[in-house]
């Protein structure tokens, strides 16, 4: 039986570890090839890359200027990039006066500066009908608390670049879309974790997702299904922003 992403070549950012390890999964079970990067976890990567015959890749989003480098790389390894999926991402806590400007460029680094970099540098050598994906956050659409001001706003800046780039690269045929989880059940925010109940309280459902379930999301964006959908930010969050 042919599988919805054969042929694709895909490169996942964050892909070693939770939701990116979920997403690295489904794109290899549908057929593509699958590129993903890692900055810490190395043995994690090194397993997942063997287990579902995908290739790792040492970069760190922490350094937007390496970015197009790695572009460079997989390009010029396997010809072409499909389905770009803009997944690392960090967050740190802290109101307005008190978090640092250390702590603020380094989610502005990770979350906006290194998805800009690495999508401009990719774009040039998609073809139409490519894929960019990005996973945005509940959060890039209203503060829910306080205490992530700057992660709310590099969310909405993610949010953001989906909707523009859509609006460039449609006549190219290019799509671009965005994931915006709620509370997913990672290392990042376990569901047993400090501040779940609350969090869990605001879904409908009344639970924390799992990663498999962002990924089915990305899937559909990446796949046969989704060719007149562009620029979308589609919400998978349990109902916590119904």
């Amino acid at each position: 039986m042919t599988k919805p992403l054969n042929g694709k070549v895909a490169l996942v950012t964050g892909g070693a570890r939770g939701i990116g390890a979920a997403i690295v999964k489904r794109l290899a079970a549908d057929g593509a090839t699958v590129a993903f990067t890692y900055s810490k976890s190395k043995d994690e990567a090194e397993a997942l890359a063997k287990a579902v015959g995908a290739k790792a890749y040492l970069a760190d989003a922490r350094k937007p200027e390496t970015m197009k480098a790695l572009a460079d790389t997989i390009v010029k390894e396997h010809k072409t990039i499909d389905i770009l999926v803009n997944n690392a991402g960090v967050a740190t806590g802290g109101n307005i006066g008190e978090i640092s400007d250390e702590d603020y460029k380094s989610v502005f680094n990770v979350n906006v500066e290194s998805v800009f970099t690495l999508t401009n540098a990719v774009v040039p050598h998609m073809k139409k009908g490519a894929r960019i994906i990005n996973i945005s956050s509940i959060l890039g659409e209203r503060a829910i608390g306080a205490g992530l001001n700057v992660y709310n706003a590099s969310k909405f800046a993610v949010s953001g670049f989906t909707r523009s780039w859509a609006k460039d690269l449609g006549a190219k045929g290019i799509l671009v879309n965005a994931v915006k989880p709620g509370p997913i059940d990672t290392d990042m925010n376990p569901a047993k974790g400090e501040g779940a109940a609350s969090q869990i309280a605001q879904t409908a459902l009344g639970r924390y997702g799992k990663p498999e379930e962002i990924a089915a999301a990305v899937a559909f964006f990446a796949g046969p299904d989704a060719t007149y959908i562009t620029g979308a930010l589609l919400n998978v969050d349990g109902g916590t922003n119904a």
